[in-house]
């Protein structure tokens, strides 16, 4: 079988790819490909569906997508579940007599993101090599044997070396569900199924919350604490397990899928022009994606993001007590909070599905968090602690920012290394936030931290703009693509049809968004 003969003007050779000799990508090319297609180059998908559209009605595709909802999204939902609430069992602890306090306790809370920053791209190119549910659902195993061994540790050493390796295992979770859902569902269904398993994250807090409440009441000789990490951890292994075993690598190795249904569920992405699965490393790839300037506007997002979320997320409850409850009260106000942020997150994301936008809906739901944050610093010794409560409660309306941030990448970034090396830099830039974060409430200004506070207002600020700039790049660069597909039409004389077989063709060649003229972007 031939090779995938590379378009006339960008080579797909990495080292002939005028990316690589510093040239601008251009947008303006389509691939052009002989009948006879081969494999090596192209998506995973390509082997199995080949280079031209096979016809399924509308019917069959949404009884498929049934299908698949019921045999993935729930396995997602539980993954994301596991990992944030695993990450903030710290939090829960630091109000039931968890040993290290001081700023000790916030090197123990970064030390998990340290793991995390150091992992993650490595952990991203290592994944590629092999079966992504196999990879993921391993690491999730072990990861649940650590949170285990915590219940045994009793010094700073012993907690901090846990939560580093904790953060390492977990690197690889937020990008791999990504990439998952980018291979089995289309461009305008990616957000709200985001939103599924980001809904499973917060829903953590209530059953976390919960759990934390109810182990207070133990009175055996094991302390409350430590009871905690044990259950939960168990929870984690049991979870992998489901994984390894339940959850399909890709659409083409799903088993619960007919012959007929894996083909179905491939037409149903190839033409959003972003594929499904490739094990090669493409250089070029990585080097458009710095060179990408929305990769660094992503960066500033993520970085105002991630900042807050480092603090909340060891703070969060040691920030509620502050306001005059009682430790038992805290873990209980800890739940409706997350319910708030879960219910946005899934109607927010079904709603950016329908009107087909991220950064404008990111933007007005950023808003509950600097109207929150504005109200806790100012009232903070106030008294009024129901105001304050409402304030932080409110503020969770929010949630919704960051699973928009990874629906956008899974909707506006083509070719599977840029994928894999996109979302790597997102969450290494959200670990990086999140290490700064952990040390923007120091025990110096505590119970109000007010300093911690007022910076996330600002951070908050300069986000918003940010969304703006971003909303307008990916509509003045679709506006590029039309102009450049014209031309291409003029110059072919193409007809519908001819476009539509190369549109087609395009599918699962594993090109990126800038070299893919077919490829359109999301605001």
């Amino acid at each position: 079988m031939t090779q995938v003969p590379p378009s006339p003007m960008i080579p797909l050779d990495d080292e002939k790819n005028p990316r690589i000799n510093g040239a601008e990508p251009a947008i303006n090319v389509a691939p052009i490909v002989d009948e006879d297609v081969g494999t090596s180059d192209g998506d995973d998908a390509l082997g199995l569906a080949g280079t031209h559209a096979h016809n399924f009605d509308e019917k069959y595709f949404l009884r498929l997508r049934r299908k698949i909802d019921l045999h993935v999204m729930p396995l997602l939902v539980f993954v994301y579940f596991t990992q944030f609430l695993d990450k903030n069992i710290l939090s829960y602890a630091s109000v039931m007599g968890f040993p290290v306090k001081g700023i000790w306790y916030n090197d123990v809370a970064q030390a998990f993101y340290m793991g995390f920053l150091i992992w993650m791209f490595p952990t991203q190119y290592i994944g590629q090599k092999f079966p992504i549910a196999k990879y993921l659902g391993c690491h999730i195993v072990v990861w649940g044997c650590l949170v285990m061994l915590h219940a045994v540790c009793s010094n700073f050493s012993s907690f901090y070396a846990l939560r580093f390796f904790l953060g390492v295992l977990e690197a690889c979770v937020s990008p791999s569900l990504i990439l998952i859902v980018s291979m089995w569902y289309k461009q305008n269904e990616r957000a709200s199924r985001i939103a599924w398993f980001y809904a499973g994250n917060l829903s953590t807090s209530v059953v976390g919350g919960g759990v934390a409440y109810g182990v207070t009441f133990f009175k055996g000789s094991i302390a409350p604490w430590k009871l905690l990490y044990l259950i939960l951890g168990l929870l984690a292994i049991i979870n992998g397990v489901l994984v390894i075993f339940f959850l399909p690598d890709s659409p083409i190795t799903a088993s619960f899928l007919t012959h007929e249904e894996k083909i179905a569920a491939l037409e149903r992405v190839r033409l959003d022009q972003a594929g499904t699965h490739n094990k090669r490393i493409k250089r070029y790839q990585i080097v458009e994606t710095f060179k990408d300037v929305r990769t660094w506007i992503m960066f500033i997002i993520i970085m105002c993001i991630g900042v807050p979320n480092g603090g909340n997320s060891a703070f969060s409850n040691i920030i509620t007590k502050s306001f005059g409850w009682t430790s038992r009260q805290t873990l209980l106000l800890d739940m409706p909070r997350a319910a708030i942020g879960g219910f946005a997150v899934v109607a927010v994301g079904w709603l950016s599905d329908r009107i087909n936008d991220r950064m404008s809906l990111i933007l007005l739901f950023t808003l509950p968090t600097l109207i929150g944050m504005i109200i806790m610093t100012t009232m903070q010794h106030s008294g009024q602690k129901g105001v304050l409560q409402f304030a932080q409660l409110f503020q969770n309306l929010s949630a919704p920012g960051f699973p928009l941030c990874y629906a956008w990448n899974a909707s506006n970034i083509g070719g599977h290394t840029k994928k894999v090396t996109v979302n790597s830099f997102t969450l290494f830039t959200f670990g990086a936030g999140s290490v700064i974060g952990t040390y923007i409430f120091l025990p110096r200004d505590a119970p109000g931290y007010i300093p911690g506070k007022a910076a996330i207002v600002v951070l908050t600020a300069v986000m918003m703009m940010c969304c703006a700039v971003m909303a307008y790049v990916n509509v003045r660069l679709n506006r590029q693509k039309k102009l450049a597909l014209e031309k291409l039409i003029a110059d072919n004389g193409w007809t519908e049809e001819d476009v539509e077989r190369e549109r087609e063709k395009a599918g699962f060649l594993d090109l990126s968004d800038r070299e893919n003229v077919f490829f359109m972007y999301t605001r």
